[in-house]
């Protein structure tokens, strides 16, 4: 008897666990798309402050539409030389999966948005992109990226 009832006790410590390990990835899972979607709301509203605050210092991102991975100082100058070209008016986000192991995330997702030119006229993007981020003191972080817009034909 002695034998039985210590394996229900541990049978239920290996149940408890795995929930209490289930709900941690979870919540991972949830603070890395809520990073990801105040990355895109920031950059819609036009506060150019999200590049010091989710980028992490060694970032190194590669959009579609540069030759090669950008830092992030080179974000920083892309992003303020882009915004000339136009201001994104709104987007959605369409998540495929987020993959968290340990203090590394990667989240897959699709994506459109609205540019408003500077000519007054609307352009209509649609996308994908493959975000890593790492967990940091101050939260999740980008260390890196790589996607953009479909290629039209």
């Amino acid at each position: 008897m002695k034998i039985t009832t210590q394996w229900i006790f541990a049978l239920f410590g290996v149940l408890f666990l795995s929930s209490a390990i289930a709900q941690e990835t979870g919540n991972d899972q949830a603070d890395v798309w809520t990073v990801v979607e105040s990355q895109w709301n920031a950059d819609e509203s036009g506060d150019k402050k999200w590049i010091d605050d989710l980028l992490a210092d060694d970032f190194a991102g590669w959009p579609n539409a540069s030759p090669a991975p950008r830092n992030k100082a080179s974000t920083r100058m892309w992003d303020r030389l882009l915004e000339d070209a136009g201001q994104m008016k709104g987007h959605e986000l369409y998540p495929l999966s987020i993959i968290v192991h340990g203090d590394v995330a990667i989240a897959h997702y699709l994506y459109t948005s609205v540019i408003e030119t500077r000519e007054k006229k609307t352009k209509v993007e649609n996308g994908r992109f493959t975000d890593v981020l790492v967990r940091t003191e101050d939260g999740w972080k980008f260390i890196s990226w790589h996607g953009g817009a479909d290629h039209e034909k």
